[in-house]
C-alpha cells in the first residue's frame, strides 16, 4: 500500500471534518475567528468608502471606492488562503484533511445558525417582546412591531436563505476552488451584508458605495441559492414544485427568494416581508412546530451534503495504488 493516498481525497475529508467540528464546538474564539477579521476590514474601509448621508454627492467616487475596497479585501484573502494550502503540499493525506478542515470550519456555520432559530422559537414561547429581542440577534430588519407569527416567519426565512450562505454555498466553493475559494465566498457574502444597503446605514450612504459587493455576491450565490432550493424542495416534497421559480422572483434578492420559495412551499406556510414580498401566499401562517419542521428539513440537507462528501472521499480513495 502506498504511503500517501491522492491528494484529491484530502478535499472531501475536510468538509467532513469541517462539518464534524461545527457540530461538535460550534464558532472559533472572536480572536481567531477570519469573518471577525474580515468584519473588521470592511467596518474599517467602508468609513472611508461610504460618504456621509449629508455629504455632497459623489455616485462615481464612491462606486470605485467600494469595488477597490472590495478587490483589494478579496486579494488579501484568497492570496493568504493559497499560502496556507502551499504549505500543505507534500503532506500526507490524513495531516492535509485535518488542516484543511480545521481551516474551511470557520467558513460555515450551521450549528450557530440552527441554533439562534431554536432560540428564538424558545423565547417566543416566554412572550412576543422575548421572541422579537432574540430574533433582532438575527436579522437586520426592525422587529419591534412583528407578531408572533411574522417572528416565526422571518427567523424561518433566515434559516433557509443562510442554509446557502452559511453552509451550501461555502461547501460548494471549496469542491470548485478549494479554500481560496471558500474564503473569497465567506468574505463577499459578508461584504454584501455590510455594504450592500440601498440608501443609509449607520449614517453612510451604501447606494453606489457598496453596489459592487452586493453584485459580487448575487454572482457568486447564484448557483449555489439554487441548489439550496432544489434540495429543500426535494427532500421537503414541496407541493406546488412548479411554481418555485415563479415563487423565488418575488424577492428583490435574485438569490434568495430560491431557498426561502423552497422553504415556504415545503412547509406550506406563508413567508412574508411586508412591503416588499410575500412568498407562497396561500400558505397558512406558521406555528411553532412548522420551526421545528423547518429546521428538520435544514438538517437534511446538510445531512445529504455530509453523504456526498462520503462518497467524494470513496470514489477519491479508489485511485489509490
Amino acid at each position: 500500500m502506498a504511503e500517501l493516498w491522492p491528494t484529491s481525497v484530502a478535499a472531501p475529508l475536510a468538509v467532513l471534518v469541517a462539518l464534524a467540528l461545527d457540530l461538535a464546538l460550534g464558532e472559533p474564539p472572536a480572536r481567531w475567528h477570519p469573518v471577525v477579521a474580515i468584519g473588521r476590514y470592511l467596518s474599517c474601509m467602508g468609513s472611508r468608502v461610504a460618504p456621509a448621508m449629508d455629504a455632497p454627492p459623489q455616485a462615481a467616487r464612491a462606486f470605485v471606492g467600494g469595488a477597490l475596497a472590495w478587490c483589494l479585501g478579496a486579494s488579501l484573502i484568497v492570496v493568504f488562503a493559497l499560502v496556507l494550502v502551499g504549505h500543505m503540499a507534500g503532506w500526507v493525506w490524513w495531516a492535509k484533511a485535518l488542516a484543511l478542515g480545521v481551516l474551511l470550519k470557520p467558513l460555515l456555520a450551521w450549528r450557530m445558525l440552527s441554533d439562534e432559530v431554536r432560540a428564538v422559537e424558545a423565547a417566543l414561547s416566554e412572550s412576543l417582546p422575548a421572541g422579537r429581542a432574540r430574533l433582532a440577534w438575527l436579522v437586520s430588519r426592525d422587529v419591534s412591531a412583528l407578531d408572533a407569527s411574522q417572528v416565526r416567519e422571518s427567523a424561518i426565512e433566515s434559516l433557509a436563505e443562510n442554509l446557502n450562505d452559511s453552509v451550501v454555498a461555502p461547501l460548494f466553493w471549496f469542491v470548485v476552488a478549494g479554500l481560496p475559494g471558500a474564503a473569497l465566498y465567506r468574505f463577499a457574502n459578508t461584504a454584501d451584508a455590510m455594504w450592500g444597503y440601498r440608501g443609509e446605514r449607520s449614517g453612510r450612504d451604501w447606494t453606489w458605495a457598496g453596489k459592487w459587493a452586493a453584485r459580487a455576491d448575487d454572482v457568486l450565490s447564484w448557483l449555489p441559492a439554487r441548489i439550496t432550493g432544489v434540495l429543500l424542495g426535494v427532500l421537503g416534497a414541496a407541493g406546488g414544485w412548479h411554481t418555485l421559480a415563479e415563487q423565488a422572483r418575488r424577492t428583490p434578492s435574485p438569490n434568495s427568494g430560491w431557498p426561502m420559495a423552497a422553504m415556504a412551499l415545503a412547509l406550506d406556510v406563508r413567508l412574508r416581508k411586508p412591503g416588499v414580498y410575500e412568498l407562497h401566499g396561500a400558505g397558512r401562517s406558521p406555528e411553532a412546530a412548522d420551526t421545528v419542521q423547518a429546521l428538520r428539513l435544514a438538517t437534511r440537507v446538510v445531512t445529504v451534503l455530509t453523504m456526498a462528501a462520503l462518497l467524494w472521499a470513496g470514489f477519491a480513495a479508489k485511485g489509490m495504488p
